[in-house]
């Protein structure tokens, strides 16, 4: 046999005997089976203190999401569910798998290879990590203490976590700050009791700040500062002196202030927003305020608190004069100290805008103190203090006005916004101008943002500069696309609503409302071009003006977009609303926009199953009894409040000739066939004619018309024959067809 065909059949048979001996290891011992995905339910996800996501900027997409503990909540904080886990070989996830290269014995099949090679591995890290065992042996219980398998009993979870807890006990600071490891002490923080909470936060007591710095041990801080409310304080307070880095050095990792770091800026943003209560809050800013207040002052004080009352300073009652305290100086010193303590801390964050902390609550709460500060001194009658103050404002506004999107998401950030916005300078109309510029590209995300939206609606209020509304805000919101993605929210319609009727009962909340008119009529002492102090208001435009402007601006987009859009979104109970209130406040010919709200309810009455006819949608048919009687009922006076600028009467006329058409079927049959839910409708529109006719021919011709269609015999008998069927308003149809 030639060389080449013997190399060839040992090859073969080499072949042969490797797959028979790799089939034969495979039967003994199956390969572990990928997870399968799991969902957790909404019981699971909203876990006992859990109070959902801290709001996101409007200046980051939808798709993305800020680096926050809750957001990885649906994965354990960082724990992959999907991630297959060998609970055996206690690899470190942060180490790779070290490979013997050598080759294997001669006469070892691939199993007993692998087994040896596995051993030879596991020693090495044996001896390169002290703690490599009790990882292995905790990873061995982990797996069985998160398991999502529904057959798991909470009996049974609890001794798993209670043999977990046993396995790392005195040694969590050790291993807390490795990845796989972090991830086995969040699961006992989620499934341990209240005791183990605290002993794990006792060993790691005096290692927060670490905590919060490291990539995967905030994600456990984060756990016990929501899941065990009775170390919070003690946690939170830990931070003090590392917020803004005047202890870093103290710390093992000396990189700065931690609102400044890329992992605890996120730590110190949910804490603060998410589960810190009033005074927790008051204790986290007060670094802000300087070294003075934060040595003196322990009480959960605002800035405005600080700056007006002398208690803080423990040696005050030692004293009858407080200039006497050494090195204190005066209230005015103080003031000016605090104040310049307050401007050097905001401009740190100002400075590095990359960090993200500018997007966070606690600066927005003391960006919007020190302005409360600086609207108090202007409006105190001191002409020293006004001056101070619109200098201090000047320049807190020239180092933020850019970055004004990335605050107004929060209820302070909100409140800055507006307060800028409203508050006189002798740069207003300019200072307006350069907020409204850097707020433009997120406008359509600020109408859907509860505080967001509110920014927007105290520039409507404020600025005198109606065009220039027109041009920024009011296009944008009543383009065709944008409606559309408005109309699906609350936030949205609302948006669109304050452009015609703002701070309207009915769409709007006492709260909100009460918010909108803190900014109202401020008046503050600002210095004009000669330096000389004079008394400057928010607007000098009257109100009612500015909103005619406004509502007239707004009106041609609004009825355009009802003409496309409105037979489809009458559909909707919420989008009705806003059909109505455009066609009732809105200024300009509404006679295209009828026509197309009339087209859903012309076709012939009933629909077959398993479409609904328009008349029998509740909320459409409200919206055309409200458009037929002129506008809304007003359930205090029990009377319609009727709309000026809406003509019911010509509605009521384009109704017969849409709807009835020739011969009146659809009009007949909404009051006697199917389930008659065009009654009270119809009773309208004969009330609509009734009230229009002396004054319109062509109102007259209509009324007419709809008698003769309504009074004749056999139709009088069906309509009082729906009365024995439970039909309601017959007798108020009869009696409004009898007075045509």
């Amino acid at each position: 046999m030639p060389r080449s065909a013997r190399q060839k059949n040992i090859f073969h048979a080499s072949f042969n005997e490797w797959k028979k001996r790799t089939l034969e290891a495979n039967s003994k011992s199956a390969p572990l089976a990928k997870k399968a995905k799991t969902f957790k339910s909404k019981a699971e996800v909203e876990k006992p203190g859990f109070k959902g996501k801290r709001s996101k900027p409007v200046t980051i997409a939808p798709s993305k999401e800020e680096d926050s503990e809750n957001t990885d909540d649906f994965n354990e904080d960082g724990e992959d569910d999907d991630e297959p886990l060998n609970a055996q070989d206690g690899v470190d996830a942060d180490e790779g798998m070290q490979v013997d290269e050598k080759q294997a014995p001669t006469g070892q099949s691939a199993r007993e290879s692998h087994i040896a090679q596995k051993a030879l591995t596991q020693s090495r890290k044996m001896a390169k990590n002290k703690n490599f065992g009790l990882l292995s042996d905790a990873k061995r219980v982990w797996a069985l203490a998160r398991s999502k398998d529904k057959g798991l009993t909470a009996e049974k979870r609890k001794q798993y976590v209670e043999e977990l807890m046993g396995v790392v006990k005195g040694k969590i600071k050790e291993i807390v700050f490795k990845h796989d490891a972090s991830r086995i002490i969040q699961t006992l923080a989620k499934y341990g009791s209240k005791l183990q909470r605290e002993e794990i936060a006792d060993e790691l007591k005096g290692s927060y700040v670490d905590l919060a710095r490291n990539r995967y041990a905030k994600f456990l801080l984060l756990k016990l500062i929501r899941l065990l409310p009775s170390r919070r304080s003690g946690i939170l307070s830990s931070f003090h002196g590392y917020i803004l880095g005047r202890n870093s050095s103290k710390s093992s990792d000396n990189s700065g202030g931690l609102l400044l770091h890329r992992e605890a800026s996120g730590v110190l943003a949910d804490a603060f927003e998410l589960y810190a209560n009033g005074t927790e809050r008051a204790g986290m800013v007060r670094e802000f305020y300087g070294k003075e207040v934060a040595l003196f002052e322990k009480e959960g004080k605002g800035l405005v608190a600080v700056i007006e009352g002398k208690s803080f300073f423990p040696l005050y009652s030692l004293f009858t004069d407080y200039a006497l305290l050494p090195g204190l100086g005066s209230d005015k010193e103080k003031k000016k100290r605090i104040l310049g303590a307050v401007k050097d801390s905001l401009d740190s964050i100002f400075n590095n805008p990359d960090k993200g902390a500018v997007r966070h609550a606690i600066v927005h709460r003391v960006i919007w103190e020190c302005l409360d500060v600086l609207g108090r001194m202007q409006d105190s009658g001191n002409a020293e203090d006004a001056v101070e103050a619109e200098k201090l404002r000047r320049d807190l506004f020239d180092n933020c006005s850019e970055l004004l999107a990335e605050m107004v998401h929060t209820k302070d950030g909100s409140r800055v916004a507006r307060e800028f916005l409203a508050r006189g300078t002798s740069l207003a109309q300019q200072d307006r101008k350069t907020i409204l510029k850097s707020l433009k590209p997120h406008i359509t995300r600020m109408c859907l943002d509860d505080e967001a939206q509110m920014v927007l609606f105290t520039a409507i209020d404020v600025i005198d500069d109606t065009k220039l509304i027109q041009k920024s805000l009011t296009v944008h919101i009543t383009s065709v696309d944008v409606l559309s993605e408005l109309i699906g929210s609350s936030q949205g319609r609302r948006a669109i609503l304050y452009l015609l009727v703002p701070r309207s009962r009915r769409h709007f909340t006492v709260a909100q409302i009460n918010a909108l008119v803190e900014t109202d009529g401020i008046i503050s002492d600002i210095q004009d071009k000669d330096g000389k102090l004079v008394r400057e208001g928010t607007s000098k435009k009257d109100a009612g003006v500015r909103r005619e402007e406004i509502r007239k601006g707004s009106s041609e987009a609004l009825l355009k977009w009802v003409e496309e859009q409105g037979s489809t979104v009458i559909k909707d109970p919420a989008g009705s609303l806003v059909i109505g209130d455009v066609m009732l406040y809105a200024d300009g010919d509404k006679t295209s926009a009828s026509k197309a709200l009339l087209q859903p309810v012309s076709v012939p009455y009933p629909c077959l199953p398993p479409t609904q006819h328009a008349i029998d949608l509740p909320h459409t048919s409200r919206l055309y009894k409200t458009l037929l009687q002129g506008g809304h009922f007003n359930h205090t006076s029990k009377k319609v409040e009727r709309v000026d600028g809406w003509d019911a009467g010509a509605f009521a006329v384009q109704f017969v000739e849409i709807v009835g058409d020739q011969d009146g079927g659809v009009v007949i049959s909404m009051c006697t066939k199917g389930d008659r839910n065009g009654t009270f409708v119809v009773t309208e529109l004969c009330a609509a004619l009734a009230r229009a006719a002396p004054s319109s021919t062509d109102a007259d011709r209509m009324r007419d018309m709809l008698k003769q269609w309504l009074s004749g015999s056999d139709v009088v008998d069906e309509i009082k024959a729906g009365e024995k069927n439970g039909a309601r308003g017959v007798k108020m149809l009869l009696d409004t067809v009898s007075a045509l």
